[in-house]
Formats: structure tokens, C-alpha cells, sequence
């Protein structure tokens, strides 16, 4: 089994261990690379995201080193936007990403070539929409939305118990919003869209706004009441197009306190009544929450792709 992290911060085994998974949260910061069977097994370390080529060498050698033959199967959560969709020629690429270099790699295969395993491949938020419906706030909700909101937007969703994909995949970050530009003239950080959700609402939205790093506004800053109402308009059109049991909102913006509270009621005030049920009316609480595995939900989703991939 899996134990703990030795000094350099590799996963280092205290036995010998049998046919275990492999994990990758593959972030535009970082790649968590983990090994283990379940969330209290998993031992992770991190990969500084620079190129490529660079990257997925460094990834690589990890599994081999630490799991060797014992390995099973691969899951990848990646940014995006990617190709998850088994059967297509570019399955397992990111494609039309804003992160320069990253354009057109194929991460899966790269992964499943150089360790010789089968791989699971979908997008980051994907995956965290997968690990909260295991292990956090989503158990035993078929119909729910995981929305992460950080570096960038992005939003994962089942319908019926299964993840959400048609052409491609959601691209929630991306809708289009009222945006008043007399109060708020920032034009948008999003290279492609401009002013959509992601680019009025994500970290680096706040920070070129407002000239500083979310983490640095206080509570009582007029960013949050803005970033609430943002952020509550994307969640007035997800609740009336797929109307998820439960809304699920991380990512390092998410960390503020009194931000929740804020998107709750103003996604009430939106609504106006017009959708009835006891979720909305006399739980908003428990319909818009944090997920329960924290920044831990995107490589646990790795996890639970991989076990897909291991069973064929």
C-alpha cells in the first residue's frame, strides 16, 4: 500500500503494493500526480507545468518510478478545452486552449504510450463533478453541477447519473452575460469572448479590475457584491437550462467567505419565484455549497477515471 511522501515530496511505498491507479490533475500551474486505490491511500505529489514535452517527461518518470509494473490504469483531469470523446483521432488532446504551447498536445497518449496502461481522459471539472458525486457534496444526486471558478471558469454537470458531453464538452465558463458597462467598464480578461462569465468573473478578472489578488480584497469590498451578481447570473441560466438538484461552486476564488452567502441570495432574487421547488425556495443552503473534498476533487476525479479505464 501507499504510505507517505519521502523528503523530496515522491510518493514512497513502506510495502509492496498491488495493481494500483494512477491519478493526474493536469493544471495549467501544476500537475497532482497521485497513486492509490481510494481518497485515504492516495499519496500526491506536484509537477510544475512548463512545456510539453517537458512536463509529461517529468510525469511519466513519476509513475514509473514509484509504481512501476504495479500500475493499472491512468485518469486525467485536464484543463482545457480538450477531446473526450474515445474513438475520435484527437481523443485525449487539448485543443483550442488559451495556454500557449499547449495546443494541440496529446496528453493522453503521451501518458498512456510511456507507461504502457490504459488512460482515462476528461476535462478537470469533469473529473471533480465525478470525485463530489462519490465522495462530496453530490452523493447520491444524479443531477447536479460542479462549477469551478479560479484561474478560470469552468463547469462540469451529470444528467441522469452520467457526465454531460454532446459535441464536445460544457464550456460554462464561457456564457454570455448582462454586462453594464457604465458601472463596470473592465472590458474582460478572456482572449476569446472577452466579457462572457470567465472573463468578468475569474481570478484574473478580479485582479486586473480591481489591481489586486482575490485573496487580498476584504469582505466588505465592492468586488464581491459584483462578483456575486456575476457569478449568480451564470447560475440563473445553468438552473433554468439543466436544472441540477444541487449546485457544487470551487476553485481559489470560492475561498472568500462571504461570497457564497452573497451568490445565494442574489441567484433567489434572480429567479423571482419562478422556479418552485423546495431546493430553491427553503434550501438555497444546501442547493449552492462547497465542495466537500476541497482542492482535492480534481485528482480524486482522476482517481475514479482511472478506475473506469482499468475495467475496459
Amino acid at each position: 500500500m501507499i504510505a507517505t511522501l519521502d523528503t523530496a515530496g515522491r510518493a514512497k511505498r513502506q510495502e509492496p503494493i498491488d495493481k494500483v491507479l494512477g491519478a493526474i490533475e493536469a493544471g495549467g500551474s501544476k500537475f497532482v500526480c497521485g497513486i492509490g486505490d481510494t481518497p485515504e491511500d492516495l499519496v500526491t505529489t506536484q509537477i510544475p507545468t512548463t512545456t510539453p514535452a517537458e512536463t509529461l517527461e517529468e510525469v511519466v518518470e513519476f509513475f514509473r518510478r514509484e509504481a512501476g509494473r504495479d500500475l493499472k490504469a491512468v485518469g486525467i483531469a485536464s484543463f482545457g478545452p480538450v477531446d473526450p470523446h474515445p474513438g475520435s483521432p484527437t481523443f485525449g488532446y487539448i485543443t483550442c486552449t488559451p495556454k500557449l504551447g499547449w495546443r494541440g498536445t496529446d496528453v493522453a497518449g503521451t501518458v498512456g504510450r510511456g507507461l504502457g496502461v490504459p488512460v482515462g481522459f476528461d476535462t478537470d471539472v469533469n473529473g471533480s463533478a465525478l470525485a463530489e458525486a462519490r465522495w462530496g457534496a453530490a452523493r447520491d444526486l444524479a443531477d447536479f453541477i460542479y462549477l469551478t471558478v479560479g484561474t478560470g471558469i469552468g463547469g462540469g454537470a451529470l444528467v441522469n447519473g452520467k457526465l454531460l458531453h454532446g459535441l464536445l464538452h460544457p464550456e460554462m465558463g464561457h456564457l454570455r452575460i448582462p454586462h453594464d458597462r457604465a458601472r463596470d467598464p473592465y472590458a474582460g480578461a478572456c482572449p476569446f469572448h472577452g466579457d462572457c462569465l470567465e472573463g468578468l468573473a475569474s481570478g484574473p478578472a478580479l485582479r486586473a479590475r480591481w489591481t489586486m489578488a482575490p485573496r487580498e480584497l476584504p469582505p466588505e469590498h465592492p468586488a464581491w457584491a459584483l462578483e456575486a451578481e456575476y457569478l449568480a447570473l451564470g447560475l440563473h441560466n445553468l438552473v433554468c437550462t439543466l436544472s441540477p438538484r444541487r449546485i457544487v461552486i470551487g476553485g481559489g476564488v470560492s475561498h472568500q467567505p462571504c461570497l457564497l452567502p452573497m451568490v445565494r441570495a442574489e441567484l433567489t432574487r434572480l429567479l423571482n419565484g419562478y422556479i418552485e421547488a423546495a431546493e430553491i425556495v427553503e434550501e438555497m443552503e444546501s442547493f449552492v455549497v462547497l465542495p466537500e473534498l476541497g482542492d482535492r476533487s480534481g485528482v480524486l476525479g482522476a482517481l475514479v477515471l482511472a478506475e473506469e479505464a482499468a475495467r475496459g
